[in-house]
């Protein structure tokens, strides 16, 4: 998915459109997949995973790498942590 693929609606477009969906096409659409109720999960094996805190941290960065981040919408923070753990873990691919 990209920019080009994203359609944005207003609250009131959406409610202006409450009804209209388009069965027959969905009826042709291609299957999503299997069914999320239908996966068995065995939960004698499953684990729970705690995050580890965040450590607070200040940090300088240039404007349009803070302005790009930012622009994308809330959760900035979180994606520039994302990017960086994708970096930290290709380096360490690169090592091993």
């Amino acid at each position: 998915m990209n920019e080009n693929t994203i359609k944005r609606y207003t609250i009131e477009e959406i409610r202006k459109a409450k009804g209209q969906t388009d069965w027959d096409r969905l009826a042709t659409a291609p299957d999503p997949g299997p069914d999320p109720d239908d996966i068995e999960v065995d939960w004698a094996t499953a684990r729970i995973v705690t995050p580890e805190p965040k450590q607070a941290l200040s940090i300088r960065l240039d404007k349009d790498l803070i302005d790009f981040f930012k622009d994308q919408g809330k959760g900035y923070q979180t994606r520039i942590n994302a990017v960086l753990r994708a970096y930290m873990e290709a380096q360490k691919g690169l090592r091993r």
